[in-house]
């Protein structure tokens, strides 16, 4: 694969996509902290992973208006410092299968600077709470609209755990619901061996977030040893004229615990 900027690049925070009133992404940080088991008979360090962690920092514009389609401007959100767990996406790129960068977090700041030249911006940091940082795959192009129940293309995570294509270590998907028009919609994942040429696509065991009814974001996980398949798809069912989403999916090439 070639390298790559970061041209057309997004971010989501539960839901409501910032992308336009960022100006820079400071740090996407995440792993396992270290800790130090080294013996005295020992004569290099010696280390076994210790808790996951992982934040998002960000710089943002000051922009308190809402542009053309959106609900909330980027001030309006990160002003209120919820002390909610939010769900913040960082994709880099917005095509089917492009990496994404997910965590539930607690946002720390929002604090303001007021450069020489009269600029205005805010620097905001939100920090992984219960789960760390989480890299998969976008299931959507950025954000998907729906109009129907629609059945979203595959996208192959290649060899996984077993060597063969399936991982034996479950999954963990993310969803973001921007739009909604309708009664309810109800997000799906699917997997088949071989993008449902010969092996029919089928629900991941976990995979089914609850149904949506408005803006939202959710969290799944599937079981720790449970074996996901190579390809992996989004689809929607219920009744609405409208759903904006986009769901990542990370799947799990080793054991994976929170």
């Amino acid at each position: 694969m070639a390298k790559q900027s970061g041209l057309g690049d997004a971010l989501w925070i539960s839901g409501y996509d910032v992308s336009g009133d960022i100006q820079q992404l400071n740090e996407i940080q995440g792993g396992a902290s270290p800790i130090d088991v080294t013996g005295i008979n020992k004569a290099a360090m010696e280390r076994i992973l210790g808790v996951r962690d992982g934040k998002i920092d960000a710089t943002t514009f000051f922009n308190p208006t809402n542009g053309p389609g959106e609900i909330a401007s980027v001030h309006e959100r990160l002003s209120l410092l919820p002390t909610a767990d939010q769900i913040v996406t960082y994709g880099r790129g917005t095509t089917l299968g492009a990496a994404a960068a997910c965590l539930t977090s607690k946002q720390l700041n929002y604090d303001m600077k007021r450069g020489t030249e009269g600029e205005v911006t805010f620097d905001e940091s939100s920090v992984a709470n219960a789960f760390g940082l989480e890299w998969g795959n976008q299931l959507t192009a950025g954000q998907r609209t729906d109009t129907a129940a629609t059945n979203g293309a595959g996208v192959d995570f290649g060899l996984g755990s077993s060597g063969t294509g399936p991982s034996e270590f479950g999954a963990q998907f993310y969803l973001h619901v921007f739009a909604f028009t309708g009664t309810s919609v109800t997000v799906k994942i699917q997997e088949s061996a071989d993008n449902g040429v010969g092996d029919a696509w089928a629900d991941v065991v976990g995979g089914t977030f609850a149904a949506a009814t408005g803006i939202t974001t959710q969290r799944l996980e599937t079981a720790r040893g449970q074996t996901v398949e190579r390809y992996l798809r989004a689809i929607t069912i219920g009744t609405f004229s409208e759903a904006v989403f986009a769901v990542v999916a990370n799947r799990n090439d080793a054991p994976t615990f929170f």
